[in-house]
């Protein structure tokens, strides 16, 4: 059901490589890594581009988080941190959108990618 979430945020454009959610990966990345761990509203992976949905009380953008790429079994494993705190005040329900070029995450187009963050549900 988690997996349908992700998807069906309107994301059949980026769906062109391979990806998938590790949901109960024993192998996750758990170093020490900068910032803290940002729940995700949804992510998708296209061929050579990662996009992000993320929460955002209005001053969220690409520099509040840092995107940390392992190899992990063959694939790149993408953790996304934020290192900035957003304290504005005017949240986004839907959050916001976050795209990084599989170059800028010094990936080939066509990588297997997985994403390392846990899912935030929408509020009901």
């Amino acid at each position: 059901m988690k997996r349908i979430v992700v998807i069906g945020l309107a994301v059949a454009p980026l769906l062109g490589g391979c990806a998938h959610w590790p949901w109960s990966r024993a192998e996750t990345v758990q170093a020490a890594m900068p910032g803290q761990l940002e729940p995700l509203h949804a992510a998708a992976f296209g061929s050579d581009r990662a996009v992000f949905w993320v929460t955002s009380n209005g001053c969220t953008d690409k520099t509040s988080l840092k995107p940390i790429v392992s190899r992990q079994g063959g694939e790149a494993v993408i953790t996304l941190r934020r290192v900035f705190e957003d304290r504005c005040d005017h949240p986004s329900a839907d959050g916001v959108e976050v795209t990084w070029s599989f170059e800028e995450l010094g990936l080939n187009p066509g990588d297997r990618v997985s994403v390392n963050n846990p899912l935030q549900l929408p509020q009901t």
